[in-house]
């Protein structure tokens, strides 16, 4: 048997999910599954399985503060990467306890579960924008989180151009949009920085096995990160991985199924 060391350290700041599909435990699988050593500090246990979540317990802010800080003042970290938050109380304390540390940050701003339910308080949205994301080295929203944070209407790729601009201007140095939400048989993501932009395409996947996705593709941005790669080439890597993931999903649950984290082995 061949032994591997795990390479990039990630911190996953995000939410339990009791189905085992997206959240802390989709986090955990993917970055350790690309070989890299992941950290995390819960901010919510939730009840969920494919058909939804049924109930949430959010941690104390104070207590999310103090996961951060112990993991980091240790183990340390390479790349930090945020998911479900909840609320401006855990929003605040997670950014005083990652300022001034100088640490990449990937930003998944999670807000609605795939079942529909709201993850992320509406005021905590202001918040979000006004301390987070100055913080945060990439943000990756799908087009209904984009539509929160930019205040525009999306629903055409020339849409998703603009809308990826007007989030740069919020201080985010760079933009992966998701365009899974629109319709067709072809989807397109957007990465955008203030240099250049690459345009991702694909062709969709007929299942209904895609709970997680944003989750594991922004774990997967990380891994790749924390172990040295670009952003664009993390960017592609990843999207491959989760891609790979949802064709070979084990077909669980009634609803929305969970992808196949392991599909690919250490460093796929």
């Amino acid at each position: 048997m061949i032994r591997m060391q795990p390479q990039g350290r990630v911190l996953i700041i995000a939410g339990s999910d009791s189905g085992g599909g997206a959240g802390i435990q989709a986090d955990i699988k993917t970055v350790s599954a690309l070989g890299g050593y992941a950290m995390t500090a819960v901010t919510a246990l939730t009840a969920q399985n494919t058909l939804g979540v049924h109930a949430v317990h959010s941690a104390p802010p104070d207590f999310v503060a103090a996961q951060i800080s112990c993991v980091l003042e240790d183990l340390g970290a390479d790349v930090v990467k945020t998911g479900m938050l909840g609320g401006a109380a855990v929003i605040a304390a997670v950014c005083a306890a990652l300022e001034g540390r100088g640490l990449p940050l990937v930003l998944d701003p999670v807000m609605v579960a795939k079942g529909g339910a709201s993850l992320l308080a509406e005021e905590a949205i202001a918040h979000l924008k006004r301390r987070l994301l100055p913080l945060a080295s990439l943000l990756t929203p799908n087009l209904p989180e984009a539509e929160a944070l930019c205040g525009m209407r999306i629903s055409t790729e020339a849409e998703m151009h603009h809308a990826a601009e007007a989030l740069l201007t919020l201080g985010v140095p760079a933009v992966l949009l998701k365009g899974g939400h629109l319709p067709g048989d072809d989807l397109v993501d957007l990465l955008v920085t203030d240099v250049e932009t690459i345009t991702f395409r694909s062709r969709r996947i007929a299942t209904r096995h895609t709970h997680g996705t944003g989750c594991t593709l922004g774990s997967a941005i990380a891994t790749y990160l924390a172990q040295g790669r670009s952003l664009p080439d993390a960017v592609s890597v990843a999207r491959d991985y989760v891609r790979a993931a949802i064709e070979t999903a084990p077909g669980l649950g009634q609803g929305h199924g969970p992808l196949n984290h392991l599909v690919w082995q250490t460093n796929g």
